[in-house]
């Protein structure tokens, strides 16, 4: 059975706060991804995409997930574009179970618009349907990776986790029948 949960979506969907309270409820260490990657190169998120660009940043991405896919017991709160390379997610899959936070983008729009220069993503966005065009592109990558979806447009960090603890008990209780099935 699978004991971490990686969390993905798209940013200002709530990745980083659910975390936090996931992990405190069910006893496990947050990581953060980008917090990771951070200390890897030595410099900002932001830094990395303007001096290295941003091949170099998917690149200790890619490194940052194999440090961490492996663990145990963790909650890790992924960066927006890890579902861009299919080595992330095939290697975050062995042990954890991928949640897909999701939010309207208008939600999106009025969550991150404090920090645009911290999302180089959303550097050159100005407007709604910029957001919309970077999750048309996205959706199928995210829909692709997501073991369980929680759509986090209307509710509290706190209620998020609650949905999220309660799918991952459902979804443990269908494989342990499909386990039992194959044993009769």
């Amino acid at each position: 059975m699978k004991s971490s949960v990686a969390l993905i979506g798209f940013m200002g969907v709530g990745k980083t706060v659910v975390g936090q309270i996931l992990g405190a409820k069910l006893g496990k260490i947050l990581v953060e991804l980008d917090a990771l990657i951070e200390k890897m190169a030595g410099k900002s998120i932001p830094e990395i995409f303007r001096h290295d660009g941003e091949i170099a940043f998917r690149e200790l991405e890619i490194e940052a997930v194999k440090q961490v896919a492996g663990k145990r017991d963790v909650v890790i709160a992924c960066g927006g574009g890890v579902v861009l390379n299919r080595i992330n997610i095939d290697r975050l899959r062995q042990e954890a179970m991928i949640v897909l936070l999701t939010a309207s983008p208008s939600v999106i729009m009025k969550r991150t618009t404090q920090d645009r220069e911290g999302r180089p993503v959303l550097w050159g966005t100005k407007s709604l349907s910029d957001i919309q065009a970077i999750l048309k592109f996205r959706k199928p990558y995210y829909e692709r990776a997501a073991d369980i979806k929680v759509n986090t447009s209307k509710l509290e960090p706190e209620a998020v986790a609650e949905q999220i603890i309660a799918r991952l008990k459902e979804y443990e209780g269908i494989n342990k029948q499909k386990c039992n099935k194959g044993k009769g």
